[in-house]
């Protein structure tokens, strides 16, 4: 609608003068304005705003006349009455000079296009030179209360109870009448008009009076308060030609202003209410329509403090009323209620220390051209104020001239408004267009989206790309706001008007959006411009003559891709309907000219229709076709069909707007005729505030005629006119089709002031059923937001509209305020709104419960459903369970019934409990359900995070046992889940619970977070080297034994109380910990925790000979296998001799997944987790293997040149280490130096290199990368051997040394068994699962092998130790020897893992070393599965879902 824009501009009156103006009245056409002060007339020009002349009355003349008191403009501008405080009327004749002279002129450069010959030229771009002459005064001999023209006659009403009617031109005695106030006959209506005079009326004058229009009459203010209308029998007036009615039961009436557009009277009251009424046109009674006043709830200060009213003064489109009291502010409404800006409160009254500021007094104020300005004359006082300032302002940099009289001041507050206020047609648009007087502002969805055409680059960089919505943006505001104006979808599209058009047809009247929200066209005095946002350009009239010599009328509407313009031409003297196309140029050669037979007021359009309203109250609808046989794009413009509606319309000037619709209201609306949705079935006229609908009268002969063959063009008759609601102030309507979504795209949506909106809705019957008798096909749905509307966003079921906010400025405080000290700087902001609850809401509230379901349903994909939900239960709740009386017919029950039907039933109601005080749970689970039982739910359903949210809830409803139970088993289900995050809350909340803490616990250590890492995050913050053996790794048990206790805060100082409750949470740790290990989930276990701070060293230790044992070697090892993703080994094949294929080394681990340690890559990597099946069943598989290495052979010197020096040096330091052991280190070296190309790493050849590598040792070197797994698994398993090294659990530790094939761990573990505090049966349980898994070898997995024989030493001396007590020093030598051995073994051949069908396997002929025992042990009976062994892995391979914590 309107709203206030940046700091109000102060004008300066030119002439200094004692004097003050104290009112300002502008011409009909505000163009001029008339200040009066006490002896002063002026008259200033609206654009540029200057004084123009300024007429001073003598002291002789002032003594005799009196002061000045108020002024009338005659209806042509040519005249100026002045009523002064002794009687008398005192005439003036505005006269221009006659030798073309202009007070300012605009200076164009050489050359400029817009030459001096335009038609109109001067009139409208400079401001004229006017004098001013006095006629004879007229005197009245009582004093003046009230001025009104009316047309050729000046109203004026006398303090001595009579009305004077003057003539404008003959004022002598012969052209004037007078009126005595006592002949007047007052009722409360028409029809109860019997007697004479009304005896009341003695001594009682009219103190304020405004003439209507519409309404033929005349609204009065009474000297004794009372309210009235009188309206005359007969054009003339005289005294028994006259007729009043009051207003019943108000005496304390101020003022009054009239909107001619919606037929209303608004009354100020000296309560500070205004009074809004209206004539009943079957009594002629006064009804009161609706008030305007502060409410407690908004402004709880000042809403009683205000004093009376002192002006209203309407909008000049008559969509919003500014009023203003004797205590000071301004207060915005719009016509039917809605309340806009009020300057009583917020940033106007605070500052920002929170001090109060005087509210700012106003003696008069008027609004300027088009409502684009508020001419405001402030109090005496605060003009004082200002003065004394401003003089202190201007002492150096311009000193004032040397008068003592300080200047005058004029305030001017600038507004942007709604284009839906005078150009109605933008109605059916999804976009919020809003214009000021030389700029466009629009929301365009995503910002992101309208600058990809041409500021891509530079999008997430400026933050101010878009331009900022305020006028003069200071630089720390726009900085401030700018990101977050954009992130927020607060941005407005702002587009500046071009100067060319403007300077010659300012002020802007009309402005359109298309539906697209690409292209506008504004409208000014003359012709139009339009603008796109793909171009970013104008387009304004070539030839300036055509231009001028049309003016647009009716509005302008865009169609596809043409501007349909509603016009008067000036040269043939005809109204006419254009459309211009956007994309040619802007000329009329190129235009579509349909002539017409009326003036046209408003201008509509529907799909491929034009409909108009014209002034003879007649409405007519046209086709539009393209026309495709021309060379330039025109239009077929045809008239289908005329309607008059004159007998229905008082007056045309009160239809606000005129709709085609596809809205009905009977027949075919069934789910069975959706295609009909799309016709023009109905016409919607707002008629001053009344919707009136027009349907098509299907009840004829014509429907019989219509399904014959033949096509029949002829359209449909439309039925008389029913009223579908009061107070409308916009419509909204879609002509688009959704299945889906058809309770939304059919409605209706009306703005209805204060009232809120209205949605008239159709109603369906469900699955094709025939409709129900007694249910009606629509109803009309009230509902009141928040926000003032300006758009519907009809599948999105939201409201769009826009909001005042402020921005205070106080940095020049001190004994006066500057002007932008005393207001804040004002901003438009977009606001948006749901609505949808308020619907479902009220179709419950009407037993529509089937309605809602439907409605709810087809809206359920929407983001914020969910929310919706929430909405509405908070909603019912807080009126329902805060209420006094008892609720005969509770709303909550059914609002929860109905959110069963959705999944998201459990969340609606948590969510909605917690955002609720606790006083109202009972009522709340009381309807829903006690929440034990939804707690329940929610753990079957696995909605964790919903259930501790009810667990909260539990814990301020039930006793603590309950809500520890309930714990616990949330506890439980989230460690078993893996959900860190939520069993670190719980050990919290349970601790809470145990000792009767109110407040929340502090939160655990920050390195027990999750982070995007995942996987054992305490092992980041320990020194040992990824390739570290066992050896070291004791070496350092103390102190790493110390790092890891630390941050596990189970029982921190000073909370011995806290013991039994520690207690009860380990013992549940304890459990799961048990059962993890008892799964062989070792990666779950390291997870937990490092997650949990759990102390896994200390419990490992005392589980040593209970479940940390291992009872099964060979499915632990496969079970390893698979959770940290570790590939099985692979034997060499020694037939081999490069790993390319296709002229390219493709590594079986990327580059990036070695170094990285982020879970993402982890699981986008090509490993096969699946072990190798048994060589014997495998040949098919080798032969296309070795076929592979054959093709690769050839192609193997194609990328050898690339390679950088780093290269050399990854293989120098790997030739170095090669005596040990590979570890994990020597392979990150190769990766980081290698150069990559798209993953692949390109190798050296001998020839091209210094480097000369055999070919075993590049063999050598893929299959150590091929055999080892991920960098992240290596890191945690790591890890997992130290734990389980430092807690004795030798068994994993041999587990883990096989898995990582590190011969030092099981020297060492071997070592260990020899020492006499190591039991007997972990010393017979290595032994016998070491055999278990070198028969396993044998025949599922032979890459084993070779390291089985590498420490066949060791098991050897393993199995002696049974027998008999050997010292450990005696086994040193075979330690050389291993490492030793493992390089004969491996050095010469190195193979990847199978990976893709690309793996290698030995050939058969290779023999591997036998690793039976020498004593010949026979094997448990319960490792003698090998047959299965296979066939298990499989199964275990598909099942397993890789997610990494």
């Amino acid at each position: 609608m309107y709203f206030l824009t940046g700091w109000p501009r102060r004008l300066l009156c030119p002439l200094r003068s004692d004097e003050e103006p104290f009112t300002i009245h502008p011409s009909s056409q505000r163009v001029y304005f008339a200040l009066l002060s006490e002896t002063q007339l002026s008259v200033w020009f609206s654009r540029p705003s200057v004084l123009i002349v300024s007429y001073i009355e003598s002291s002789k003349a002032a003594a005799q006349f009196g002061f000045y008191q108020k002024a009338e403009w005659k209806p042509d501008n040519s005249m100026i009455a002045v009523a002064t405080a002794k009687g008398y009327i005192l005439l003036f004749d505005v006269l221009g000079s006659s030798d073309d002279k202009y007070l300012y002129e605009p200076v164009y450069p050489k050359g400029s296009p817009r030459v001096k010959v335009t038609p109109g030229y001067k009139e409208e771009q400079c401001a004229p030179a006017l004098s001013l002459e006095m006629k004879k005064p007229v005197d009245l001999e009582a004093p003046i209360t009230s001025l009104q023209t009316l047309q050729e006659d000046l109203l004026v009403c006398t303090a001595d109870g009579y009305l004077h009617v003057l003539h404008w031109d003959g004022m002598g005695s012969n052209g004037r009448k007078a009126v005595c106030l006592t002949t007047i006959p007052f009722s409360i209506d028409l029809q109860s008009a019997r007697g004479g005079p009304s005896l009341d009326l003695e001594g009682v004058h009219i103190r304020c009076m405004e003439y209507c229009v519409t309404l033929d009459g005349f609204a009065v203010v009474l000297s004794d308060g009372r309210l009235g209308f009188i309206t005359p029998l007969s054009n003339t007036i005289t005294t028994d030609q006259l007729q009043g009615v009051w207003a019943a039961d108000v005496a304390d009436g101020t003022c009054v202003a009239v909107n001619n557009k919606y037929r209303l009277m608004a009354f100020g009251c000296a309560s500070g209410s205004v009074l809004v009424y209206m004539i009943d046109t079957t009594t002629g009674s006064m009804q009161l329509s609706h008030r305007l006043e502060l409410t407690p709830k908004h402004y709880p200060d000042t809403y009683n403090k205000t004093g009376p009213v002192k002006i209203i003064r309407w909008s000049p489109d008559c969509s919003v009323a500014m009023v203003t009291w004797e205590y000071g502010g301004l207060s915005l409404w719009s016509v039917f209620g809605a309340h806009l800006i009020c300057t009583l409160g917020e940033d106007f009254v605070h500052r920002s220390d929170g001090t109060k500021k005087e509210p700012f007094k106003i003696s008069s104020m008027s609004w300027g051209a088009e409502g684009y300005h508020l001419w405001v004359l402030p109090h005496k006082q605060e003009r004082r104020n200002q003065e004394k300032q401003q003089d202190e302002e201007m002492v150096s940099p311009s000193p004032p001239p040397p008068h003592s009289s300080p200047q005058a001041g004029i305030l001017q507050f600038h507004f942007i408004k709604s284009a839906l206020t005078v150009n109605p047609c933008t109605s059916n648009q999804e976009h919020v267009l809003l214009h000021g007087e030389d700029r466009l502002y629009l929301t365009c969805g995503d910002p992101m989206q309208i600058h990809s055409s041409s500021d891509q680059p530079r999008i997430h960089l400026d933050p101010r790309d878009g331009s900022p919505l305020h006028h003069n943006p200071s630089p720390d505001f726009s900085l401030s706001q700018g990101l977050s104006t954009l992130l927020g979808h607060k941005h407005w599209h702002v587009v500046q008007i071009h100067n060319t058009y403007l300077e010659s047809n300012w002020p802007i009247r009309f402005a359109a959006i298309d539906t697209a929200g690409q292209c506008m066209a504004v409208a000014g005095r003359r012709g139009f411009a339009h603008y796109s946002l793909f171009t970013r350009k104008w387009k304004l009239f070539g030839n300036i003559t055509q231009e001028q010599n049309m003016t647009v009328t009716g509005g302008l509407a865009w169609w596809k891709d043409f501007v349909v313009v509603a016009c008067y031409n000036f040269i043939d003297q005809q109204e006419q309907l254009r459309l211009y196309q956007r994309s040619s140029n802007l000329d009329n050669a190129f235009a579509s000219v349909t002539k017409l037979h009326s003036d046209t007021l408003l201008l509509n359009v529907f799909r491929d229709m034009v409909i108009l309203f014209r002034a003879d109250c007649s409405i007519c609808l046209y086709s539009m076709e393209r026309r495709s046989d021309s060379p330039n794009p025109s239009v077929n413009v045809e008239l289908l069909q005329e309607v008059s509606m004159s007998r229905y319309i008082p007056h045309p000037a009160l239809v606000v707007s005129v709709t085609l619709t596809s809205v009905r209201t009977e027949t075919g609306i069934t789910l069975k005729a959706p295609q009909q949705a799309c016709m023009a079935e109905s016409i919607m006229l707002n008629l001053a505030g009344q919707l009136i609908m027009l349907q098509r009268d299907r009840s004829g002969p014509q429907v019989r005629e219509k399904e014959t063959p033949g096509i029949n063009k002829k359209l449909l008759p439309f039925c008389p006119p029913v009223v579908l609601a009061q107070c409308v102030e916009n419509v909204w309507t879609t002509c688009r089709s959704n299945k889906k979504k058809r309770h939304l795209l059919e409605a209706l949506w009306l703005s209805c002031g204060e009232a809120g909106m209205k949605v008239w809705l159709p109603l369906f019957p469900r699955d094709h059923r025939k409709p129900h008798s007694f249910l009606s096909r629509r109803i009309m749905l009230p509902f009141h937001i928040n926000i003032y509307p300006l758009a519907v966003l009809f599948e999105d079921a939201l409201v769009l509209g826009a909001t005042n906010e402020t921005v205070p400025y106080d940095g020049l405080q001190g004994s006066s305020e500057p002007l932008e000290a005393v207001f804040p700087y004002c901003t438009v902001e977009r606001t948006s709104q749901i609505y949808l609850h308020h619907i479902l809401r009220q179709l419950l509230v009407r037993n529509l419960g089937e309605q809602a379901l439907m409605l709810a349903q087809s809206c359920a994909s929407l983001p914020y459903f969910p929310h919706v939900m929430e909405l509405m239960v908070h909603v019912v709740l807080e009126e329902e369970a805060t209420s006094r009386e008892p609720i005969p017919d509770p709303l909550l029950p059914t609002v929860a019934k109905f959110i069963t039907e959705f999944p998201l039933f459990l969340q609606t109601i948590v969510h909605c409990a917690r955002k609720t005080e606790y006083a109202l749970w009972n009522y709340l689970f009381a309807a829903v359900g006690n929440p034990k039982d939804l707690f329940e739910e929610c753990l079957m359903a696995q909605d964790l995070d919903t259930a501790a949210s009810y667990l909260i809830i539990l814990q301020n409803m039930e006793v603590p046992a309950v809500s520890r139970q309930h714990a616990t088993l949330l506890f439980n289900t989230a460690l078993e889940q893996g959900k860190w995050d939520l069993c670190r809350h719980m050990i919290r909340f349970l601790k809470a619970i145990g000792s009767g803490e109110t407040e929340t616990p502090p939160p655990t250590p920050t390195t027990q977070e999750p982070t995007s890492t995942g996987g054992f995050e305490f092992f980041r913050n320990r020194s040992i080297s990824l390739s570290q053996s066992a050896d070291s790794v004791t070496a350092g048990k103390f102190s790493l034994q110390k790092t890891f206790s630390m941050p596990s805060g189970s029982s921190p100082k000073g909370r011995d109380t806290d013991c039994a409750e520690n207690m009860y949470i380990n013992m549940m740790l304890w459990r799961h910990a048990r059962h993890l290990l008892e799964q062989v989930r070792l990666r779950d276990l390291g997870c937990f925790s490092a997650q949990l701070g759990f102390e896994l060293i200390g419990w490992l230790c005392r589980e040593r000979n209970r479940v940390a044992r291992v009872d099964d070697f060979v499915s632990a090892l496969k079970r390893l296998h698979k959770d940290f993703l570790w590939p099985f080994p692979v034997i060499p094949a020694g037939s081999l001799s490069s790993p390319l294929k296709n002229g390219r080394c493709r590594t079986v681990l990327s580059t990036q997944l070695l170094k990285s340690q982020s879970a993402d890559c982890l699981l986008n990597t090509d490993m096969d987790t699946a072990p190798p099946k048994a060589p014997p069943t495998n040949h098919t598989w080798m032969d296309r293997l070795s076929q592979d290495a054959k093709d690769m052979d050839t192609a193997s010197s194609t990328h050898f040149n690339q390679n950088s020096p780093q290269t050399h040096d990854a293989f120098l330091s790997l030739l170095t280490n090669k005596v040990e052991e590979y570890s994990i280190g020597s392979a990150t070296d190769l990766t980081e130096t290698s150069s990559v190309v798209d993953g692949d790493w390109t190798m050296v050849d001998e020839n091209t290199s210094t480097l000369s590598l055999s070919q075993a040792e590049l063999e050598h070197i893929s299959m150590e990368l091929a055999n080892k797994g991920p960098h992240k698994s290596q890191v945690q398993l790591r890890y997992l051997l130290h734990v389980f090294m430092e807690a004795g659990c030798l068994e994993w530790c041999v587990v883990i040394g096989l898995i990582l094939r590190d011969a030092n761990v099981i020297k060492q573990v071997i070592s260990f068994l020899d020492s006499p505090e190591v039991p007997a049966e972990t010393v017979q349980s290595v032994r016998n699962g070491l055999l278990a898994v070198d028969l396993w070898a044998s025949t599922n997995c032979l890459g084993y092998k070779p390291f089985l024989s590498l420490i066949q030493p060791q098991l050897q001396h393993l199995m002696d130790s049974v027998s008999e007590q050997i010292q450990p020093e005696a086994f040193q030598p075979v330690c050389q020897s291993s490492k030793l051995g493992v390089s004969e073994v491996l050095g010469g051949s190195a193979a990847p893992r199978a990976e893709d069908g690309r793996g290698i396997a030995a050939p058969l002929g290779l023999t591997l070393p036998s690793l039976e025992p020498l004593g010949g042990f026979s094997r448990p009976p319960t490792e003698d599965h090998p047959p299965e062994q296979p066939e298990e892995c499989g199964e275990e391979e598909g099942a397993y879902d890789c997610t990494l914590s």
